[in-house]
């Protein structure tokens, strides 16, 4: 069967569902591909009839906001015991090194780092879960959390589906490289995701390193610094 004719048997109903559940679990804190299901299905839409962009979009925006919430109320009642748990289960996402940076990024941008972290992968899994543990105002998450959603969900949505429309006569003559060149586009976000990864990683590395460095060389000074005991009078 032609790729075309077999995409055109998916149900509307599997892709809307799919890509909320897979975005709200991402959000809520579990690493799944999130953008890579928003940027595909985004594609079909745009050469498939019976997908509704607005229904995608509006699907793609509860998954992230109600995945976000969940993920914040967790993280409140867990603290940082539950880091400490998901960094044992995915060392690969919830490391030290990752924690520290995703921390090191709230305590700069406040509210802003729920905000942005929708455009970044690492902190897009973080941003509920710990927005909750640092006890961050509810009023201030929810505001970060939906403009963030309906910004990158809907945002991501419309662009792909407009750029997938111009180029849509193009997609049904070679369906096949339009697929491929989906699967590619998905490769290369996760590729640059473990890059960032990567080098998060080894900059804190790199800072664990120079710490006891540092406080060597203050101990040293320290005790040069001492006075030397004055001898008691006979």
């Amino acid at each position: 069967m032609h790729i075309e004719e077999w995409l055109a048997t998916v149900p509307a109903i599997s892709v809307y569902l799919l890509v909320g559940l897979v975005i709200g679990l991402e959000s809520l804190g579990i690493p799944l591909p999130g953008e890579i299901i928003l940027v595909t299905a985004s594609l079909l839409a745009a050469s498939q009839d019976h997908i509704n962009p607005y229904i995608l979009g509006a699907c793609a925006i509860a998954g992230a906001v109600i995945g976000d919430s969940i993920g914040y109320l967790i993280g409140r009642r867990g603290g940082k015991p539950l880091l400490a748990w998901l960094g044992r289960k995915f060392p690969k996402h919830f490391g030290a090194d990752h924690v520290a940076s995703a921390e090191r990024s709230f305590q700069k941008w406040g509210m802003w780092a729920v905000f942005v972290g929708r455009f970044i992968a690492l902190l897009r899994i973080f941003a509920g879960p710990l927005a909750g543990v640092l006890r961050m105002p509810y009023w201030k998450f929810a505001i970060a959390n939906v403009l963030g959603g309906i910004v990158w969900a809907g945002g991501t949505t419309a662009v792909i589906y407009s750029v997938g429309k111009v180029a849509e006569d193009w997609l049904k003559r070679f369906s096949y490289l339009g697929l491929v060149a989906a699967l590619c586009f998905g490769l290369g976000s996760m590729l640059v995701m473990k890059w960032r990864t990567k080098k998060v990683r080894e900059k804190a590395r790199r800072r664990a390193a120079e710490q006891p460095v540092a406080a060597g060389g203050s101990g040293a000074g320290a005790e040069a610094a001492e006075p030397e005991p004055v001898p008691a009078a006979e």
